[in-house]
């Protein structure tokens, strides 16, 4: 079984090769101010990229270029990098790393910036991991940074330098805007498109918005019936008789998941949390000389909370189907499970309660229009016997899982 679902996700990452090419129209401006015509690869870059992929025309070959010899580069209509060479403050936001000092420790950098606000002030935005920079200027002035920084006071105490305020009021002026609206504004993307959108547009100033407020489905609510396939082996160091492998059984579960869209690398990426209950009875009878009667019966009866939180990645195959594949965390929540060992006459010998561990899950899917999905979940071992020190166990599960989304 591990070898077909090696064989799938090796199936479905070969498939990725050829299904995430995604070439958009877009032009580059070279060292020599050549405005080039081109095909870009569009990744939706969480971090501000220093290069990218291209192509000339849709049949030619893509080529790779650098920071080094591009000065700008942008996709139709989504969006526009520009090169600056600019002094940069990297201070960490971490409270274990703050700094005592508040004044910002500036490195100059050459880097690609992009371009939110185009207009009588334009904005840019850096992005490099958890570190996030707002830029600025106005007409050909020099770009700047816009300057905010948290410090630390006391030990326990914390402050926020907040000149990027300060440098809005004195270079950003409207005879329509309050001193309270400086104030009101925060060292955010959306915040500050705000205000660089009314500024233009309080000086009549034509403006473009590479960052218009988009709907975009960055939630889903699906309900997730599924058949499983489950096998329970128990284990006894002591005693060889008490070992039993209990056979597949099929049952049916139930799940309710939800899904968060991660907003960049083109909606791509996916966290889910799935509440799902799901259970496991049988029954063994293994011919011992070591009990009365000589059988020994044993029966499990095993019902859960499983929650998996996963890591979910989509590979579009068009606007209207795409394919996915998952790993889970899944924790497991039982609840009066328990394994019993008895006489042929039915009379006790003794139970186990079932406490379990954590174990993983690895899945392959299909979804469509957004709304109905199938897909198929390994799950490795996991520990029902977890409190028993001379217990071990092994209970796998194959599911086929069933989704509608209900938005």
């Amino acid at each position: 079984m591990k070898k077909r679902i090696l064989f799938l996700l090796t199936t479905i990452l070969t498939l990725n090769c050829y299904s995430q090419i995604s070439f958009e129209k877009g032009y580059y401006i070279n060292n020599a101010n050549q405005k080039i015509n081109c095909l870009i690869k569009n990744i939706d870059w969480k971090n501000n990229p220093t290069e990218f992929e291209y192509k000339l025309s849709e049949n030619s070959e893509s080529k790779k270029t650098t920071i080094k010899t591009i000065k700008e580069f942008g996709i139709d209509n989504i969006s526009k990098y520009v090169r600056s060479t600019v002094n940069i403050d990297r201070s960490s936001k971490n409270i274990n790393n703050l700094s005592n000092d508040k004044n910002p420790i500036f490195k100059e950098e050459e880097l690609f910036l992009k371009v939110l606000v185009e207009g009588k002030a334009n904005l840019y935005q850096y992005v490099d991991n958890n570190l996030k920079r707002y830029f600025y200027n106005k007409k050909n002035s020099n770009i700047e940074q816009l300057i905010f920084k948290s410090y630390k006071v006391t030990e326990n105490n914390f402050g926020r330098n907040n000149r990027f305020r300060q440098q809005l009021f004195v270079d950003l002026k409207c005879p329509n805007f309050k001193k309270s609206k400086i104030g009101n504004v925060e060292y955010k993307k959306n915040s500050l498109v705000r205000f660089f959108t009314e500024y233009s547009k309080c000086h009549n100033n034509e403006l473009i918005n590479f960052e218009p407020e988009q709907k975009r489905d960055l939630f889903n609510l699906t309900i997730r019936p599924r058949i499983n396939s489950s096998s329970l082996t128990i284990q006894n160091s002591v005693s060889n008789s008490r070992n039993t492998e209990f056979e597949n059984k099929r049952g049916f579960g139930f799940g309710l998941e939800a899904e968060f869209i991660l907003p960049f690398n083109k909606n791509k990426w996916a966290i889910a949390i799935e509440p799902t209950f799901q259970s496991f009875t049988s029954e063994k009878t293994t011919n011992v000389n070591n009990v009365s009667g000589g059988e020994l019966i044993a029966n499990v009866d095993y019902s859960s909370i499983e929650i998996p939180v996963s890591l979910r990645h989509y590979f579009f195959l068009n606007n209207n189907s795409k394919i996915f594949i998952n790993a889970s965390y899944i924790f497991d929540l039982s609840s009066n499970s328990t394994i019993e060992f008895s006489r042929n006459d039915g009379s006790n010998l003794n139970s186990l309660d079932i406490k379990t561990r954590q174990n993983l899950g690895f899945g392959v899917g299909y979804k469509q229009n957004d709304k109905y999905s199938l897909e198929v979940r390994y799950q490795t071992d996991r520990e029902v016997l977890s409190e028993y020190s001379f217990w071990s166990s092994e209970y796998k599960t194959l599911s086929i899982i069933f989704g509608y989304s209900l938005f």
